[in-house]
């Protein structure tokens, strides 16, 4: 009876469940056809969320494992379980149980060869291609001809993705075959051969090619791939036969075929690729606008085309708001599985970091092109620039007047709906407003065939009337809820921009922001950032330089995008081959090349380790121990400098005084030598006068000018002594001592004449530095402090670069190991390093360990983690096999988005012990320099016994404390004093702050704002 319900009730459920959790991902997939197809579309980019279909999948596989456990159906349960988990994306969990099949079950050689094909691809997902060829040869080793012929296609389908992952096409191309040979399923076929025919464009066979894509063209496959499939065969014929092909002009005369009607959008999107190939951005720009225009209900479709508009404002044009608002819009239509959404939704969310950095370089590049010229043909240039600045204003001006007319449109339309609340059906005015108030909504749904309820012409009409009912005549615009706003309707006024006056506003457009510069002050802006000099070509080359590394370093550690973030830094090599920090940029192109072209990262070790043998990074190549000693050495330091930090607090000012010069010398070139000498400075400020003190100040900042946490406060100081010279001259000491944590003279005070002034630097006044993105990352390995004294935390380490310690996979024999117990590695929470909205979490190295167990022993059904009861629902909605909704996924948490003028950012520290004095005193440094007088203070807040959490605030808005986070985190390796693993940041509301009672409070929150920030 157990093997009857398990097998016809819960396993052929649980099966179905995958059957058309595959067919769903198929549907949804999004293929490239300007590259190799997969040969799987059925498992993509996950969006991190539990899938509820394929947790009951698990649930009636553990079902199966706890309550049948005398049936015979126990290891297509764990199959099942594998394979639920690859199409979850948890590829490390699928792989265990794969392998838990694999060797508990070989007398079972279905559900071995089924479950070693789905290994071999969980494997590739982890790049682990040697172990992977393992897995798939062992399933060809052991093919039965007799047995389930789709069985052994998927095989050698499984073979051939791994050909074409390793580039093997000729082997790929046979597999591929053998495949197609043994396929029962017509559309996978069909796939199969479309890939065999660009296998075999790639292998110089273009009449086999012709063939393979010809049956495409000529099947009932989706209109992407047979377009394509026609396209390819024209021009591989068209090659073969000499003749220049203009496809551009071949896809237009598609358009005029009635049977393309319903391709339109993917006949422009079409068009506009092959003129980005040809490099006409205008002309492709038009396309994928008509593509947009024209897709009524292929939203994948809508959201490629509007992802390629905003890579283009963005790359090309420069236009950073329009391609803000084009990332916008392909993250509301292109589904959250979408291979690349998550990195879409990482650019987007820190857009304005790598605005500011192309804008640096475009500026100074267009600069330092003028300071080349001569003055008559630089006046010229200048005269031409400040012209298209006019015209584009103008432009500008036009298109807010057009806004403007179609505000007032709008509300003429509110009006005549008006007549619908009245029954007037035999007006013309409510007919004809019916009419176009429902026009854009009911075109696109007729034409495409949506089902959305909103297309229903009798429901926009009755919302007319309710809405009417209710609000009354609104106009359309902002706010319009609203009774009591500042309205900022545009009149439709233009400025004579013809204006001869040198002075005349730039721009035309009405209700401009008083600060918008004129022609006047345009041209002379331009003229006074001209590089004339040496010193300021210099200085100008020092800002795109570090435009660049900014750029390189969010494609390295936000995107994990290598090939772009080694391309910015190859161009880093070519505009700045003198640079003095070339070993760091080969270092990086070493580790970043390690997985996408060998002999690349090859190149760049030999130079390191040629070149620059004495370097840290040469050294964490050629001696594995290097990172070892190097932790050693940092703690030590770190110890030091809290040792003398607490001296300087125990107010033992000549021990600082004596301490500070032995510690350089023991560790010269440090990275905290300015905060040492600026200990020293106020130390010596507490025995001597103005004079000497003064001096000391001017050292520190004529030695450390890049500094960017202790010399801006140095000057502050300087300025207020300068304004105060005479009183401050009066005193035995410059210093009086009665707070040791003071930073004496800050700016807020600077032009106040009061003699006896000292401010306190209590740890509650802190405020972040102007933000850059660290230089190529560098390693920091440090241990925590072990004393819970008045010590401040830890010193972050001398930047080195970072140890990234990859084993590399053996080749055993396929050989049957004993049967171990399958282990579930929970997938923690994306990481990330940037400002902007990612939290900063140390993340735990969870080892995978297979104990044994008897063969007879079956493993524990997975646990699925709990969620706590909460009080908010984020509602995540998904996608049937057939497309339909199904009901949201709802998860649950205690905190809230809810509007609020109370902002912190703060900083996790996972340590209940360590004093964190002198990491608040960094903080207190930077918010005395950068944000004087904002009454911005910092506090401490236990959480639990193994937390504290420094938060600074208030800011009034969301948006100046992210302004503020990107100012301060590239300066935190300098502010915080304890190891980069034992802290993370984030920005909390003080709704949400009040609710961190313990860490698991605490936890629960960085994981909500991963995914709401």
């Amino acid at each position: 009876m157990q093997n009857l319900t398990a097998h016809y009730n819960i396993l052929f459920n649980a099966k179905e469940i995958l059957r058309q959790k595959q067919v769903g991902y198929a549907a949804s997939f999004v293929d490239n056809y300007n590259e190799l197809l997969s040969v799987y579309p059925d498992t993509i980019a996950q969006s991190g969320t539990p899938d509820k279909d394929l947790e009951e999948a698990i649930v009636k596989a553990n079902k199966i494992i706890n309550i049948k456990e005398q049936s015979n159906y126990q290891g297509d349960a764990y199959l099942v379980l594998g394979k639920a988990n690859y199409l979850e994306g948890n590829y490390f969990n699928a792989t265990e149980f794969l392998n838990y099949v694999i060797k508990s079950y070989p007398k079972r050689p279905d559900l071995v060869q089924d479950a070693l094909t789905w290994k071999a691809r969980a494997l590739m997902h982890l790049n682990e291609l040697p172990q992977a060829k393992i897995a798939i040869d062992s399933a060809i080793q052991n093919i039965d001809p007799k047995k389930n012929k789709q069985l052994i296609a998927d095989i050698y389908a499984t073979k051939l993705q791994y050909d074409i992952s390793v580039q093997e096409y000729t082997d790929g191309e046979e597999m591929a075959k053998d495949a197609i040979s043994h396929c029962s399923d017509k559309m996978q076929r069909l796939r199969l051969n479309y890939i065999l025919g660009q296998l075999q464009e790639l292998n110089q066979k273009p009449a086999d090619a012709i063939n393979s894509y010809s049956k495409i063209a000529s099947s009932n496959v989706s209109f992407e791939m047979a377009f394509n499939a026609s396209l390819n065969r024209i021009r591989i014929e068209d090659a073969r036969d000499g003749i220049k092909t203009d496809r551009t002009q071949r896809l237009m005369a598609l358009l005029k075929e009635p049977n393309n009607k319903e391709f339109k959008d993917q006949i422009y999107f079409q068009a506009a690729e092959l003129q980005m190939r040809d490099k006409n951005i205008d002309g492709a720009i038009k396309n994928y606008k008509l593509s947009v225009r024209n897709s009524l209900s292929n939203q994948n479709q809508k959201g490629l085309s509007y992802l390629r508009l905003a890579n283009i404002y963005f790359k090309n044009k420069a236009d950073y708001l329009t391609s803000k608002k084009y990332y916008d819009s392909t993250l509301t239509t292109l589904p959250l599985n979408y291979p690349g959404y998550q990195a879409i939704k990482k650019t987007n969310a820190n857009l304005q970091l790598l605005a500011d950095g192309y804008q640096t370089i475009a500026r100074e590049d267009t600069l330092q092109a003028l300071a080349k010229m001569d003055e008559k043909a630089r006046n010229a240039v200048i005269d031409k620039m400040v012209s298209d600045k006019i015209l584009e204003q103008e432009a500008e001006t036009k298109a807010a007047t057009a806004a403007a007319s179609v505000n007032e449109s709008n509300n003429i339309l509110d009006n005549g709906a008006d007549l619908l609340d009245n029954n007037s059906a035999g007006s013309n005015a409510g007919a004809k407003t019916g009419r176009v108030g429902a026009k854009s909504l009911s075109s696109s749904g007729n034409s495409g065939g949506s089902s959305f309820y909103f297309y229903n012409t009798s429901a926009i009409s009755q919302g007319y009337s309710d809405f009417k009912r209710k609000w009354g005549n609104r106009k359309l615009e902002d706010d319009w809820r609203r009774s009591s706003r500042s309205n900022s309707d545009i009149t439709a006024n233009a400025v004579n921009i013809a204006n001869t006056d040198p002075d005349a506003l730039i721009t035309g457009q009405p209700g401009a922001n008083p600060k918008t510069p004129t022609a006047g002050g345009y041209r002379a802006e331009l003229i006074k950032g001209l590089p004339l000099t040496p010193e300021l070509l210099s200085a100008s080359n020092i800002k795109v330089y570090h435009a660049y590394i900014d750029i390189a370093n969010f494609y390295r550690d936000i995107l994990g995008d290598k090939k772009e973030a080694a391309s910015i830094y190859e161009t880093i090599l070519s505009r700045f081959p003198n640079d003095a920090n070339k070993a760091s940029i080969y270092y990086n192109l070493y580790r970043l090349y390690a997985d996408i072209d060998k002999a690349k990262s090859d190149n760049y070790k030999n130079i390191l380790l040629r070149d620059y043998a004495s370097t840290p990074f040469a050294k964490i190549i050629s001696d594995p121990d290097y990172a070892k000693k190097l932790e050693d050495e940092n703690a030590e330091f770190t110890q030091a400098y809290n040792k003398v930090f607490d001296l300087y607090a125990q107010k033992k000012y000549s021990e600082v005084i004596a301490g500070v010069p032995q510690l350089i010398k023991q560790y010269p070139g440090n990275k905290l030598s300015a905060q040492l000498y600026y200990l020293k400075t106020i130390a010596e400020g507490h025995n001597e006068k103005v004079a000497p003190f003064t001096d000391s100040l001017q050292l520190i900042a004529k030695n450390f000018p890049d500094d960017k946490l202790v010399t801006p406060l140095v000057n502050q100081q300087l300025a207020y002594i300068t304004a105060n010279l005479a009183d401050l001259q009066a005193r035995p000491a410059i210093l009086i001592d009665d707070n040791p944590q003071e930073i004496p003279f800050t700016l807020d005070r600077a032009l106040r004449k009061e003699t006896a002034y000292r401010p306190q630097v209590d740890p509650n006044t802190i405020n972040q530095p102007q933000v850059r993105i660290d230089r190529p990352q560098q390693i920091a390995i440090e241990k925590p402090r072990q004393t819970p004294q008045i010590t401040p935390a830890i010193l972050p380490p001398v930047k080195q670069p970072q140890v990234i310690i990859k084993q590399v996979p053996q080749l055993p024999a396929p050989v049957q190991p004993p049967a171990s117990q399958p282990e579930v590695i929970a997938k923690q929470p994306e990481q990330a390093k940037q400002p902007e909205v990612i939290a900063q979490q140390p993340a735990p190295v969870t080892p995978v360990t297979t104990p044994p167990v008897k063969q007879d022993t079956l493993p524990p059904p997975v646990k699925r983690d709990t969620i706590a009861q909460t009080v908010q629902q984020n509602v995540v909605i998904k996608a049937t096999a057939d497309g339909s909704e199904i009901k949201p996924d709802v998860v649950l948490s205690v905190f809230t988005m809810h509007d609020s003028t109370n902002y912190y950012f703060a900083v996790n520290v996972k340590s209940g012990t360590t004093n964190l004095a002198s990491s608040r005193f960094g903080f207190g440094q930077f918010i005395r320099a950068n944000y004087p007088g904002k009454g911005i203070k910092h506090q401490l807040l236990p959480v639990g016994a193994d937390n504290q959490v420094i938060y600074v605030g208030r800011f009034p808005s969301l948006a100046d404390v992210k302004k503020y986070a990107r100012e301060v985190v590239p300066l935190l390796p300098d502010i915080m004093k304890v190891p980069k693993d034992k802290y993370s940041f984030f920005i909390i509301s003080q709704e949400n702050l009040n609710k961190l009672a313990d860490a698991k409070l605490l936890d629960s929150y960085l994981d909500y704002y991963q995914k709401n920030f």
